[in-house]
């Protein structure tokens, strides 16, 4: 089962990078992050068999991750569903290749959308990276090998999110759509919405201990309940 979650991360990273709608994009990237979700679970069942001197505490971190990188995911991918539906309320397209140099005429709204992306991508100081590294500092301990391919198929995602942020927001204003964007402002709910994902989205990323506290209880009982199970793995 790890071997397919690292399959579909690498395989729907592929499929992303071949998407020229935005949406599709976007939508294929969050598939590819519930790869990792899958990864850090199976990795928690399998490290109390493993006989590892760190089973416990790595199946403990392999789960955490997996949770926080479901609920970076909510943030994440809604906030980056939100930003290509404010290019589309006003352009009626989702196709990259009809933009190109937002950022010339919407300069903050590109910046909170590059902020996205790069939480997307991984980055760290954001809630996209702290999921993913505990899921891959866990498979570290279960397996070197399998932590390796999780670390690359982070390339991948940085590839596709990469490109669709300078095809996009980059460049010259080469459509008078794009151009028009300047007198279409965002509304203040508009505003707000992304601003507190954006405000959520740091501060997961530079402070998840009270999240990582509040489920500490839930998954050692989890954990524990596992320990004594029959079923084989």
């Amino acid at each position: 089962m790890i071997v397919l979650s690292l399959i579909a991360i690498v395989y729907i990273g592929f499929v992303a990078l071949a998407q020229s709608d935005m949406k599709r994009l976007i939508a294929y990237s969050s598939i590819a992050h519930m790869g990792f979700v899958t990864l850090g679970l199976f990795v928690a069942l399998l490290m109390p068999l493993s006989g590892s001197g760190f089973g416990f505490n790595a199946s403990q971190m392999a789960i955490e991750g997996a949770m926080v990188q479901m609920i970076s995911h909510g943030l994440i991918s809604g906030a980056l569903f939100l930003c290509v539906g404010v290019l589309y309320d006003r352009l009626h397209t989702r196709d990259i290749s009809d933009f190109g140099g937002v950022a010339n005429v919407m300069p903050v709204f590109a910046a909170l959308t590059v902020l996205f992306a790069m939480a997307n991508a991984g980055l760290p100081g954001t809630s996209g990276f702290v999921g993913e590294f505990l899921v891959i500092l866990a498979s570290f301990k279960h397996n070197m090998i399998v932590a390796a391919l999780a670390a690359t198929t982070l390339v991948i995602g940085a590839a596709y999110t990469l490109w669709m942020v300078k095809r996009v927001f980059y460049g010259e204003v080469s459509r008078d759509g794009v151009a028009a964007l300047k007198q279409q402002p965002l509304q203040f709910h508009e505003w707000s919405v992304l601003g507190v994902l954006a405000l959520l989205v740091v501060l997961v990323g530079v402070w998840p201990q009270p999240i990582l506290d509040t489920m500490a209880s839930s998954i050692a009982q989890l954990l524990e309940h596992l320990s004594v199970s029959k079923v084989p793995f």
